[in-house]
């Protein structure tokens, strides 16, 4: 049973500059670039009809293409315990809007999402229980806080599916949904 979400993919010139801030925080699991995306929707672990559904589903979805910009950098963390680093994206009515598209058709689809807020991110490291990252992030934080990279033109979103490899995840594009208008 495969595990599904629905993402913006980022382009190479982003990802590169990306992939020049993971440094300097130990115990960061960094994500390699080819995972690097902004997820609209997590699907989690979806069935064989309810996947067909939601991919066929997404195509429905009309809009035109829009510019996604990344701007700064943050922590999510549980408690006192980091979680992750990553790159924030600046939000957009455009964004909002197709995120809340997506999340829409998962749920008439019988998806179970969760409904916090859309915080739209790019996962730079992930951090396991009991990581020791001292003072280190803090330090990345400020070293990175006026990081922009972009704008980029987003023309489409992705059906994605994750699989656990030796070294992370695996992520593969499903399906293509163009933001034609």
């Amino acid at each position: 049973m495969p595990r599904l979400f629905i993402a913006l993919p980022v382009p190479e010139d982003v990802s590169d500059a990306l992939t020049a801030l993971q440094a300097g925080v130990p115990d960061a699991r960094w994500v390699p670039a080819e995972n690097f995306h902004v997820t609209l929707c997590f699907a989690g672990e979806v069935q064989g009809a309810m996947g067909r559904d939601l991919e066929e589903e997404l195509s429905d979805i009309a809009g035109s293409p829009f510019a996604v910009t990344v701007a700064g950098v943050d922590q999510f963390s549980s408690g006192k315990q980091p979680k992750a680093l990553v790159a924030l994206v600046a939000k957009s009515d455009r964004l909002d809007w197709l995120q809340q598209k997506v999340s829409t058709v998962a749920r008439n689809c019988g998806i179970g999402v969760e409904r916090r807020k859309f915080r739209p991110h790019v996962t730079l490291a992930r951090f396991r229980n009991g990581a020791e990252t001292g003072h280190h992030i803090a330090q990345f934080m400020a070293s990175h806080a006026q990081f922009r990279a972009g704008p980029w033109v987003a023309e489409h979103f992705a059906l994605y599916s994750s699989r656990q490899g030796r070294n992370g995840s695996i992520y593969t594009e499903e399906a293509a949904y163009p933001l034609t208008f």
